[in-house]
């Protein structure tokens, strides 16, 4: 015979409140003391609470062995007095006294598991609100500070915080690794690595056609690290992002990361040269009165057309190479990959949401905000599972890239394969490999003044 079962949910609360409201017997002398301020609020939840989840174990536990009856011979299972247990209540722990049932006979296995117990111990909940809580900068030292009503309660140890933490951060660094993106139209992929601890993590975040963004996968090593970066790239075309099409990629220019995409994705894939990383790298071999006025050139190069552009930097090089010729070659590495997106023919304001890893790094440094609180990485797998959980609390505040509107402008430059990528956007005529360095002797002002 089937039974029939009212289900409850918090939009039907009102029913539960006014059936307390008529059945009010023993909520009248707890009104009493509340009234006269012999009992808090938080006691009094706390007391119902408890009694609640109390009596719901007993209706549970009836439910198999039935109402007990003095005389009457128990079954096959029967109640064996009661004993303490621990249930989950949002993000805390709650001691609770229970039914104990036991089989006829007794012996090894003849606990039986009250169905109503087992369900209150399923602490998913409790792991996402720790995880929630620990990615806001909460320190597992401080957390019964944050919760200060659970000292009459269990669970929130420090040991027992990191413990469900370890496997909250466990269980969102598998649900990344197993995101598909078999619906979903890629058209530019950011790489950029980050350090935890002395442990190099490389991410990917995707951007869509619909201009979403998307945390793609995490891989444990360094950008620089040719067979790390190939491993997360084919773990990409398992999920779905296929190479049957062409893609931006943007990078921090470690020659490994372009080994790789040729790889996996072949090379008629474009590739964009960061140019905060060049910029970076560029002034990095120059005295400090040199740095403001290089960098002005250069970006000042990076705003004209492909040819134009390459011309000012080549002029910029040979003027380098007499005094500081670790600067000149750093700049000369790469170079053509630094005007990848003027040949694509988008937008201004597009053009500079892609120029540089800036979308990755974004992402990145809400990661590092998330985990200051970390002080020991024991090993790599922990800083995969801190980075997971928190890139996947990142995304949440994801928005839409600068200049969006104009990502159709990509998708059709992308979609033309009869333009192969190394050509610049005036025609097959305006080549724009790297010419011999001009070696006269141009100045550093002169460079600025004709830009």
């Amino acid at each position: 015979m089937s039974k029939a079962y009212q289900i409850a949910t918090t939009q039907g609360s009102g029913h539960l409140r006014q059936f307390l409201a008529e059945h009010n017997h023993a909520l009248v002398p707890m009104v009493e003391l509340l009234e006269q301020g012999r009992l808090a609020v938080g006691e009094l939840v706390n007391h119902v609470g408890r009694a609640a989840l109390e009596a719901m174990l007993l209706v549970s536990a009836q439910g198999m062995v039935g109402r007990p009856h003095p005389g009457k011979r128990a079954g096959e299972v029967r109640r064996h007095g009661h004993q303490r247990g621990v249930v989950v209540l949002g993000a805390q722990k709650v001691r609770v006294n229970k039914p104990r049932l036991r089989r006829r006979g007794g012996g090894e296995g003849a606990e039986v598991t009250i169905p109503a117990y087992a369900a209150m111990q399923a602490d998913a909940g409790l792991r996402g609100k720790l995880l929630s809580i620990l990615l806001r900068g909460v320190s597992t030292r401080d957390y019964q500070a944050v919760l200060p009503e659970i000292a009459s309660r269990c669970g929130v140890s420090r040991s027992a915080v990191s413990r469900q933490f370890a496997e909250a951060s466990a269980a969102a660094l598998q649900a990344l690794c197993e995101r598909r993106f078999d619906e979903v139209e890629l058209l530019v992929i950011y790489i950029d690595g980050q350090d935890f601890g002395g442990h190099q993590v490389v991410s990917a975040v995707g951007v869509d056609a619909q201009r979403r963004k998307h945390v793609l996968g995490l891989a444990e090593g360094a950008t620089e690290n040719a067979v790390v970066v190939t491993r997360l790239l084919e773990d990409l075309v398992q999920r779905g992002v296929k190479p049957d099409r062409r893609r931006l990629f943007v990078i921090d220019g470690a020659k490994a990361l372009r080994k790789a995409i040729d790889a996996v994705y072949g090379r008629r894939n474009p590739v964009q040269r960061c140019r905060a990383h060049k910029l970076r790298n560029v002034t990095g071999y120059l005295p400090q009165e040199l740095q403001a006025q290089t960098a002005a050139a250069m970006r000042v190069a990076w705003k004209l057309g492909p040819r134009e552009g390459m011309a000012r930097l080549r002029t910029q090089i040979a003027w380098l190479e007499r005094n500081y010729p670790q600067a000149a070659a750093s700049l000369r590495e790469g170079m053509e990959e630094t005007f990848t997106i003027n040949r694509l023919g988008l937008s201004a304001m597009l053009r500079k949401c892609l120029a540089t890893t800036n979308v990755i790094e974004s992402s990145l440094s809400g990661v590092a905000r998330r985990a200051r609180r970390v002080t020991r990485w024991q090993d790599g797998e922990k800083a995969l599972r801190w980075a997971a959980a928190a890139a996947l609390e990142t995304e949440k505040s994801f928005r839409k890239v600068m200049g969006h509107r104009d990502l159709w402008m990509l998708k059709a430059a992308l979609d033309d394969d009869q333009v192969p990528s190394d050509q610049c956007a005036t025609g097959p005529q305006d080549k724009c490999a790297i010419r011999p360095a001009d070696k006269s002797r141009t100045s550093l002002d002169e460079v600025l003044v004709a830009a």
